[in-house]
């Protein structure tokens, strides 16, 4: 069996061909730059990769692109497109509708559509990657996965804000939370890795990229996370701000800034790219920290104190903490960051092997906490393709 793993944004179309037999990625790949005359497809089997221009004007080329280069007699991976037996798309918002991955249905496409105002940038790609196989790929069942459902679990006196109520009833404003497929693999992964059922475990699980949450987790459900109504709550991140004074967007608006300007200003000029003044590129900035860069030192510890805030705050939520887990591109491979964000828990119980967690990083697992540490630390790298892999399967083949 293998499942086409599909992830559309704005100007992209990513994928995966996943032989679920022994959960083996065939190929990888991105069709980038849709609707410019430069696109280009990047595509990566087990022995080789390519890289060459193509025409995508819109999202409905670029899978027929991918669908070309999967079936491409050198290099290709499949014979013929009968063989993919599911696809599997990532939808980042689905509101209060969906609660799990689900069937792509007509009465689902519907209910997407009326998701679009909760995330008018992702979902119109993630809609359009879906139309685009119905069209392509008729015969061939399809499922939706949602960054936001593992979140739904979230109780109601954590997912409201202190607002009018009628905010909620007319416009659906609440905490919804992001990269919960993310959440969800490094949470049963970890349960795995020390061989006991995620049902009684509380764990803690940092997602830190470019974009970057945090979500406490308890019995394998999740009970709260950083990102709220929309990505740009919570964390330092890349460009975006995180938590602020509310006021501040108001104070920059009666200044003169429009909303849309403001808009711009928290989610891509600020973040890591607003301290430094220059980069948001974490490699940049940590080796900008050994080099006693001011501004990437001051970059670091702001960003760093921010997850230790939130650890040591769903460690209180959740009464206590089993595990504490970084995955994600910065989380798996920032030792020095996680070493800062660390430091100082030892009250609650985290003991850092230091040593341990120099040495894993690029794409290793593994645990970085000292033998005997009441929290185990380990680093976990995501694998959010898998998991929309694995609930295609489930839904579509019931395995």
């Amino acid at each position: 069996m293998k499942i086409l793993v599909l992830n559309c944004g704005s100007s992209s179309a990513k994928y995966q061909i996943i032989d679920m037999e022994g959960e083996k990625v065939l190929c990888r790949g991105i069709v980038d730059r849709i609707g410019k005359d430069d696109a280009f497809v990047k595509h990566k089997t087990q022995d080789n990769e390519y890289k060459f221009e193509v025409e995508a004007k819109d999202h409905e080329q670029a899978i027929q692109r991918i669908l070309e280069v999967i079936v491409d007699e050198e290099k290709g991976v499949i014979k013929d497109l009968s063989e993919i037996s599911a696809v599997g798309h990532r939808v980042v918002h689905g509101g209060e509708k969906f609660a799990s991955s689900v069937k792509i249905t007509e009465e689902v496409i519907e209910k997407l559509k009326e998701c679009i105002p909760l995330a008018p940038l992702h979902n119109p790609p993630n809609l359009a990657g879906i139309e685009a196989i119905t069209k392509l790929l008729p015969d061939v069942p399809q499922v939706g996965v949602f960054d936001t459902a593992f979140h739904q679990t979230i109780p109601e006196h954590v997912y409201l804000y202190a607002l009018p109520r009628e905010f909620y009833e007319k416009y659906e404003m609440r905490r919804y939370g992001f990269h919960g497929t993310s959440h969800r693999y490094v949470t049963g992964r970890v349960a795995e890795l020390i061989g006991k059922k995620v049902e009684d475990l509380k764990i803690i699980t940092c997602h830190i990229g470019n974009g970057a949450s945090i979500a406490a987790v308890n019995g394998g459900k999740s009970m709260d996370t950083s990102m709220g109504f929309t990505p740009l709550e919570g964390l330092i991140m890349g460009t975006r701000c995180g938590d602020i004074d509310p006021a501040i967007p108001i104070f920059l608006i009666r200044q003169g800034f429009s909303a849309d300007e403001v808009d711009k200003i928290l989610n891509k000029k600020s973040g890591v790219l607003g301290i430094t003044g220059y980069t948001n590129d974490m490699r940049e900035i940590e080796e900008g920290y050994f080099a006693g860069d001011e501004k990437c030192v001051l970059a670091t510890k702001m960003y760093a104190y921010r997850i230790k805030k939130y650890i040591g705050a769903y460690a209180a939520a959740l009464g206590g903490v089993d595990v504490i887990v970084f995955t994600g591109g910065v989380g798996e491979n920032m030792p020095i960051l996680r070493e800062l964000a660390l430091e100082g828990l030892e009250f609650m119980g985290v003991e850092l092997d230091k040593e341990k967690n120099k040495v894993t990083w690029k794409g290793k697992e593994g645990p970085i906490h000292k033998e005997g540490s009441k929290v185990q630390v380990w680093v976990v790298p995501t694998n959010e393709e898998l998991m929309i892999a694995r609930d295609t399967a489930q839904i579509v083949f019931d395995k």
